[in-house]
């Protein structure tokens, strides 16, 4: 049962790869080996037993992957798998450190890229810790719904899931104690925004001695600057996406002495800009008002025909409570068939070329992607618990079985990691290798301007931007 629905899950026969019966018959004894490396999180034998069947029930074929159908089709009493994720002494922090140790100990890398990015499941009624209406990205409105932080990982063509978290909304539950207490949400877990979340997971796999050197994340993020400067002072570079209406200068603007503010007995001398000096502009006017031109870049080529996005960076200091920040560079990016516009924030040296900068921005593709399989194929939004530590365990549990599927994945198609074609940083601009470029194609540049062909598989990502 278990050999023919990863066979299932994997879609290998979308992909164009097939596999003889050897090869699905050495995928139960890998199942195997895989969970009996958590053993001492998981100390006694029925909980080991039903770790077993709850990874081998979400990489199985059943259309729901909630408790009672995993258990039904595993001949277990469904209340002995509800009883495993609610009530038994297992360490399931210590199982994600497990985790987070095979991922940096199979697929470390100095280059290694982090995301972070929010995901949410539609839930009914009013018990599942945390959820309310609000913003779910899952119907595309405002929606009853949980809502969880994720940290994605991202090294060459390898990714998967790193950790997670609940989003607590802040008045409907944070501030209801009496509800969280129904809902087994411990006391020290309150409301926090979700960068700030964001931020205690990066901090986690970095204190565990995850290798990361990147970080990348949507404008929500982004947008932060008490993130952003969080991240840098954790030794990442950054390319994080920013909103349009972002205000700073491209020029560090004077200041001139504004008084004295007392704070915590200390007299501070306060400053503003100086009168005469330019205003901060919206990131969307900076461009054009520096008059810095645009290059072209080829991130994939799709059946029709290469997808080109035209790109420009500046420097620029963002406004930072009236005054100027430190110096970023900006990144203006413009699809150019659809016109769709975004804007990055960088914190990388100048040094560090272009090309790298957009192979990070753009791999945001991997965490949706990661979303998606998760969902999709080992039941990531199947939950349906009413306290927060079965919810926790679901979320590390699936994160156990999304990293199985993905390796699997990988070694039944025969794919290498290409993460040592990332772009050096010392290369500069320029164009990829001739087996980058199909044959007969050319994106001509604008007058003026200057064509960079810049394909996935460079920044070892196969191809596959969003």
């Amino acid at each position: 049962m278990l050999i023919s629905s990863i066979f299932g899950s994997m879609r290998i026969q979308e992909e164009g790869i097939g596999m003889d019966i050897e090869q699905l018959q050495q995928l139960q004894p890998a199942l195997y080996a895989y969970v009996a490396q958590f053993d001492d999180c998981v100390k006694t034998r029925p909980s080991r037993q039903h770790l077993w069947t709850y990874v081998a029930g979400q990489l199985g074929p059943l259309p729901r992957k909630s408790v009672e159908p995993m258990a039904l089709e595993a001949g277990v009493p469904p209340r002995t798998l509800q009883e495993f994720l609610a009530l038994h002494g297992w360490d399931e922090q210590a199982v994600a450190r497990r985790h987070r140790a095979l991922v940096q100990q199979h697929h470390g890398h100095p280059n290694a890229i982090a995301i972070i990015d929010e995901t949410s499941c539609p839930k009914k009624g009013d018990k599942t810790p945390g959820v309310q209406r609000q913003h779910c990205g899952a119907t595309g409105k405002t929606d009853n719904c949980v809502v969880t932080v994720h940290l994605g990982y991202v090294a060459g063509d390898f990714h998967t899931l790193l950790d997670g978290e609940l989003f607590l909304p802040e008045e409907s539950w944070a501030a209801d104690r009496e509800r969280c207490r129904r809902a087994g949400i411990p006391d020290a877990v309150v409301y926090r925004p979700k960068w700030q979340i964001a931020l205690e997971l990066l901090t986690r796999a970095l204190a565990e001695g995850v290798r990361l050197r990147w970080l990348t994340a949507d404008e929500a993020y982004g947008r932060v600057s008490t993130f952003r400067k969080a991240v840098e002072q954790a030794g990442l570079r950054y390319m994080v996406e920013i909103p349009r209406d972002l205000t700073g200068w491209i020029r560090r603007p004077q200041v001139e002495p504004a008084g004295t503010v007392t704070r915590a007995g200390r007299t501070l001398r306060k400053a503003r800009v100086a009168r005469g000096q330019p205003a901060a502009r919206p990131v969307w006017q900076l461009g054009d008002q520096a008059g810095v031109p645009w290059q072209l870049y080829r991130v994939k080529d799709t059946e029709k025909g290469p997808c080109v996005w035209r790109v420009r960076q500046l420097r620029f200091f963002p406004s930072a409570e009236g005054l100027a920040g430190g110096k970023l560079r900006l990144i203006e990016a413009q699809e150019v068939l659809t016109g769709e516009v975004k804007y990055f924030l960088s914190n990388a040296p100048m040094k560090v070329p272009l090309k790298m900068l957009l192979c990070v921005g753009f791999a945001r593709w991997h965490i949706e992607r990661l979303f998606e399989d998760s969902k999709q194929e080992v039941g990531f939004d199947h939950f349906e618990v009413r306290t927060y530590r079965p919810l926790m365990r679901h979320l590390v549990l699936t994160m156990l079985s999304l990293y199985f599927l993905v390796e699997q994945t990988d070694r039944l198609r025969g794919e290498k990691s290409v993460v040592d074609r990332w772009p050096g940083e010392g290369s500069g601009r320029g164009t990829t290798g001739p087996r980058h470029v199909p044959a007969g194609v050319h994106t001509p540049a604008p007058a003026g301007g200057q064509e960079d062909r810049v394909l996935a598989t460079e920044c070892g990502q196969s191809g596959r931007f969003p």
